[in-house]
């Protein structure tokens, strides 16, 4: 059954920003898009960095160290050298915090 964990407050992530959170033995990176929060492993599927050192641009990330781009919406795979989708999670705010669905 899935569990529904609280991450950080939407504070935390404001409007154009990424924030690299952990939930359970997990990294996430979450990026808001014009207050929509998203979340997605903070693993780059080309070679496995970590995704909230990258830059937000509208709703594609951009991993720093090669130049992936990735939807954060759907978490896939937009721009070379990535092929490989990147996981996503379902988010919800409640009362302010951000909670992910893991």
């Amino acid at each position: 059954m899935p569990d529904w964990v609280k991450v950080a407050s939407a504070g935390e992530c404001p409007p154009g920003r990424l924030l690299g959170v952990a939930a359970g033995f997990e990294r996430i990176v979450l990026a808001n898009v014009d207050g929509d929060i998203y979340a997605l492993l903070d693993r780059c599927s080309h070679q496995d960095f970590p995704l909230s050192d990258g830059e937000l641009v509208g709703d594609r990330l951009e991993c720093i160290y090669h130049g992936a781009k990735f939807d954060v919406c759907t978490g896939r795979a937009m721009q070379l050298p990535a092929i490989r989708p990147v996981k996503t999670f379902p988010v919800e705010i409640r009362d302010g915090d951000i909670y992910i669905e893991i």
